[in-house]
């Protein structure tokens, strides 16, 4: 990607559009910020060697025009009631405002199009879509003050994203109903502090990128294929189902670490029933993630008779390593730094 000099262009104009968008002062200007990060992610999108990017850039676009022109829509409303008092309930621009933002998210009860979506893309551009492109709605949701909503939206998201996944073999969409799951998590984080959001987005954004590294480097697409290989090597097998662990949630790793702050949280505030079908949703993902741990370890599978010797410098696996190191005993260490001051 880094070699093509128009992707490093538009991947900073990307950047650039979400910026405007969070540090806006109005709807106008947030909108204008979406736009530009919309337009620009679409050429990182479309491939001309693979059919199926260029189908997914095509639903992003139409999914994204649709919620941009709501966006639009209910800002002009907005505007209208400010400048010449026309008598409009606030609250219900607002909820269409909300809407459109959980559209552009892929959050349910608007998650549709995210999953197929997600089956065109390459893996780094599956990346920025869970990472990058949650960060400019999620933040414009913080301003709005509609709390059933969202609530709806975290209880929808996490139901979704625990029972979409498990009957999946692609990883892409697994990864897409476990990102729903996590973005029902962050809604709700967000609903609590922007400072436990911030942190748990962190945590759910180096987790992603570390599996996505790996499926990217040995471009892995399928459940089948993450059994019949890493034949030759059985600690970078290990060591990705521990991945796949820690971005379920299981406590001694490091992504149980936000999940425990929003579940702390929640107790603080008496929200008890939210907080069970939260923590039952992340079960069922952990039930999936542990099905797949299970298979892999315990079954016997076809071994190639040749080896594929992946070509790659030795900087990647020592980065996935590093980065695994801190996934797997993150906690501890923050635990122990805790101690220590």
């Amino acid at each position: 990607m880094f070699n093509n000099s128009s992707k490093i262009l538009f991947l900073t104009i990307m950047i650039i559009g979400t910026m405007i968008t969070v540090t806006s002062n109005s709807w106008l200007g947030a909108w204008m910020g979406l736009e530009i990060n919309l337009l620009s992610f679409i050429p990182l999108l479309s491939d001309n060697n693979n059919l199926t990017s260029t189908e997914a850039s095509l639903k992003y676009f139409l999914t994204q025009a649709l919620a941009s022109t709501v966006l639009l829509f209910s800002s002009i409303i907005l505007m209208l009631k400010n400048n010449m008092n026309i008598e409009i309930n606030e609250s219900f621009t607002s909820m269409i405002i909300m809407s459109a933002l959980l559209l552009k998210m892929g959050a349910a009860p608007f998650h549709f199009w995210f999953p197929n979506m997600m089956e065109g893309l390459t893996w780094m551009n599956a990346l920025m879509l869970m990472t990058w492109q949650k960060i400019a709605p999620l933040m414009l949701i913080s301003y709005l003050d509609i709390k059933n909503l969202l609530l709806i939206s975290v209880i929808l998201s996490v139901i979704v994203g625990a029972i979409g996944g498990l009957n999946q073999t692609s990883l892409r969409k697994l990864m897409a109903f476990s990102s729903i799951n996590h973005l029902g998590w962050m809604l709700m984080s967000l609903m609590i502090s922007e400072s436990v959001w911030l942190i748990y987005f962190t945590f759910y954004s180096f987790l992603s990128f570390i599996l996505t590294f790996m499926f990217n480097i040995f471009k892995l697409f399928h459940l089948n294929q993450l059994f019949s290989w890493f034949m030759n090597s059985k600690v970078l097998k290990f060591t990705l189902f521990m991945n796949f662990l820690s971005l379920g949630g299981l406590p001694p790793f490091l992504g149980f670490l936000p999940k425990w702050l929003v579940i702390q949280e929640l107790t603080f505030c008496n929200q008890y029933f939210t907080l069970t079908i939260m923590m039952m949703s992340t079960l069922i993902t952990l039930f999936f993630y542990l099905r797949i741990c299970y298979s892999a370890f315990m079954l016997n599978y076809y071994e190639n008779n040749w080896t594929i010797n992946t070509q790659f410098n030795n900087m990647k696996p020592n980065l996935y390593l590093i980065c695994t190191f801190f996934s797997i005993f993150g906690l501890f260490l923050i635990s122990l730094f805790f101690f220590m001051l």
